[in-house]
């Protein structure tokens, strides 16, 4: 068994030169959580094209690592078409918290795009906003979510779960979150070049943002959060600018979870 854990720019680099030493049997799990912009391939998928592993996962859930590490009771979902894979990786770790899923593509794609809203969760903290706000906020990233899940095919319901709303809430409020750290300093005034060379480590919420923005703009989908973050990092619009237009939009009908037609009654 291999955990493969690289940044997502670096995944498919590492992933060719793991491809030699991997045989059909060996299980890969990826706890990369980002998206390869050309393609919009998710790490999984990279390593099912990449390698001769017939046997691929996914880690995912709210896993800050140094909370981890400091042996505070977590949830951690592995995610594999393979329920021989997830009882293999549960009993090799040792632990009681993990949670099965069968949505490869969802729970991935959940770990991937929380850190877009983990960015405006650290900038909407370094602006002192209440908690009526914050309410608002992951209500409305969670619906995003979700949202670009239907769109991607994906289950939408798996957004409920660990890997969604779980992994959304921990990065959207916690200092030790890379990609939060970020969007704190960027909500003190810092640009993203001056946010990233004080962090000092990768956020992968950036090329993300980019990723998902210019995807979303094919499909027509409507995710106004990521819009406006974009607009803040990549147009150097002002953070009031693009908070008043995110508040004038139609607000008309709340979060609303119905899973796509491809989806049958054993995920819902």
């Amino acid at each position: 068994m291999c955990f493969v854990s690289v940044p997502s720019a670096s995944f498919r680099e590492v992933g060719e030169q793991l491809a030699s030493f991997t045989q059909p049997r060996d299980i890969l799990i990826s706890a990369t959580k980002g998206i390869e912009a050309p393609g919009f391939r998710l790490m999984s998928q990279m390593l099912s094209e990449i390698t001769s592993s017939e046997r691929i996962g996914v880690l995912s859930g709210p896993n800050l690592a140094e909370e981890i590490a400091d042996a505070q009771y977590t949830g951690t979902v592995i995610a594999s078409t393979d329920d021989g894979l997830c009882k293999t990786v549960q009993t090799i770790l040792s632990n009681e918290t993990f949670r099965e899923s069968f949505d490869v593509y969802g729970v991935e794609l959940a770990g991937a795009l929380k850190n877009i809203y983990a960015i405006i969760g650290g900038m909407a903290a370094s602006l002192k906003i209440g908690q009526n706000t914050l309410g608002m906020l992951i209500t409305r990233s969670l619906a995003e979510m979700s949202r670009f899940a239907v769109s991607m095919g994906a289950n939408p319901l798996t957004f409920l779960g660990l890997a969604g709303v779980g992994d959304l809430l921990v990065t959207c409020a916690s200092p030790l979150s890379r990609n939060f750290q970020l969007g704190f300093r960027l909500g003190e005034g810092m640009t993203l070049a001056e946010g990233l060379t004080d962090l000092g480590k990768l956020a992968e919420g950036v090329n993300t943002l980019k990723v998902v923005y210019d995807r979303s703009r094919e499909l027509n989908v409507y995710l106004p959060l990521v819009v406006g973050l974009y607009r803040v990092i990549y147009e150097s619009q002002g953070i009031g600018e693009v908070v008043s237009s995110l508040m004038a939009n139609d607000q008309a009908v709340d979060v609303e979870f119905a899973a796509p037609s491809q989806w049958d009654a054993k995920f819902a």
